[in-house]
């Protein structure tokens, strides 16, 4: 559970700061940039491929670098062949499809920005192979496919979603659980909903007062969650306030105003499909010399009451994510460490302090099967995260060694013959 060093599965040209698994096309997005400044760090959104070699390792090829010219992409959502980007004050609205040439590379050529790889495929990452964690990256060129791969991405639309006068700056975009609803946070604390895909506006409100620092949406769009600097974590129907979250009433001992919420996601409950749990993160507002714990709060998703916070290290987190089964959630820091729990207990499964060299600035778990294909391998989880540091790295999880339960049953059954035995010798006639 200390120091260990986790290879970068990939690593980019710049510094990284969002993460996405796109279930439709199986390709792992990320992008970031160096910004407007002049100091020849490009911007762009870049598309791998990822593979599972062997049963614990994996392998990523960069398909295709899209450039977003001076803005660099501060978050992301994906969802239906689109991907939402938050550059500066804008959402940049974008289409993305990922076919081989026997699929008909003219109708992907039709967008423009297509990247066509065939024998110069490139290999993310240079010289980093396998190790614990299951990451293998490789300067060797690959076994190539007959079919080209094609990757196409052309402008939709650009949204303003932020209008603060000084530093206009989107903090977060989703797209709601069944994509007819696009939703940003800001600077200015206000929440802005559109229509997807019209992108007709639905709703413009005041959340909070400062900065959006979080928001999720439930399932069926019945509930939405904010999360601002300004202490409040608020429950939302539509653009009606329901109610706003107090997590210390779990933790009676601490002072008001002494942590603000940072995070929020709502998660399933495995094999129970009607139950719904909501997770937030709270961090200290202020750092003393003796840095108080984070905590994580697991609440219940209806009626939204605290059901149990545990603390979560002295690290301030910087990142936080739900697995698709509801199973595991991750956290990154401001340090670079990466830690996964499990929800059920909120109790750390796994921890490597400082992977990253700076702050983790998104993390994303792999989906149990991705294009048809087992991804996660012999492994329980496997999470993706990236960092300031430019850096791509893989945290798996391997499945916990059991053994069968008749195997169980019958070392039980020579410990009572056994235990029977020997009462019989220390007590003769006890049977």
């Amino acid at each position: 559970m200390g120091k260990r060093r986790v290879p970068d599965l990939y690593r980019a040209p710049f510094p990284l700061y969002s993460i996405k698994v796109d279930p439709k096309t199986g390709l792992v997005i990320t992008a970031g940039g160096g910004g407007a400044s002049k100091t020849g760090i490009k911007n762009a959104v870049q598309f791998l491929d990822l593979q599972l070699v062997g049963e614990q390792q994996y392998s990523a090829t960069l398909l295709h670098s899209h450039d977003t010219d001076t803005r660099a992409t501060m978050n992301m959502a994906v969802g239906n062949g689109v991907i939402a980007a938050g550059q500066d004050g804008t959402c940049s609205v974008m289409s993305l499809k990922h076919c081989t040439q026997k699929e008909g590379s003219t109708a992907a050529a039709k967008d423009g920005n297509i990247a066509q790889q065939g024998d110069a495929r490139r290999r993310a990452g240079k010289g980093d192979r396998g190790g614990q964690d299951g990451a293998a990256v490789s300067e060797e060129t690959p076994n190539l496919k007959d079919e080209t791969a094609h990757i196409s991405v052309a402008d939709l639309a650009e949204l303003q979603s932020d209008l603060n006068p000084q530093d206009p700056l989107q903090k977060v975009v989703r797209f709601s659980p069944d994509f007819t609803l696009l939703l940003t946070g800001g600077t200015d604390g206000h929440i802005r909903v559109w229509e997807f895909p019209s992108l007709k506006k639905k709703y413009d409100f005041k959340a909070h007062e400062g900065e959006i620092e979080d928001l999720d949406m439930s399932p069926m769009n019945k509930h939405l969650v904010t999360v601002g600097r300004d202490f409040a974590c608020s429950v939302w129907s539509g653009s009606q306030l329901a109610m706003g979250l107090k997590w210390l009433e779990t933790m009676p001992q601490i002072a008001e105003k002494t942590y603000r919420y940072m995070a929020c996601r709502f998660g399933k409950v495995e094999d129970q499909k009607d139950v719904l749990r909501l997770y937030t993160v709270q961090i200290p507002h202020k750092r003393d010399r003796k840095p108080p714990p984070c905590y994580l709060t697991k609440w219940d998703g209806k009626s939204f009451l605290p059901m149990l916070t545990a603390p979560c290290g002295t690290e301030v987190i910087s990142s936080l994510a739900v697995s698709d089964s509801g199973t595991f959630l991750g956290l990154g820091t401001v340090t670079g460490s990466v830690a996964i729990y499990i929800t059920f207990s909120l109790q750390k499964l796994y921890y490597v302090q400082e992977s990253h060299g700076i702050v983790v600035t998104d993390l994303a778990f792999l989906p149990d099967v991705l294009k048809g294909k087992n991804i996660k391998g012999n492994n329980e989880t496997a999470m993706l995260s990236v960092a300031v540091d430019s850096r791509c790295q893989v945290h798996a999880v391997p499945n916990r060694r059991s053994f069968p339960v008749w195997l169980v049953l019958f070392f039980c059954g020579l410990m009572v013959v056994g235990i029977v035995l020997l009462l019989q010798y220390l007590f003769p006639g006890f049977i």
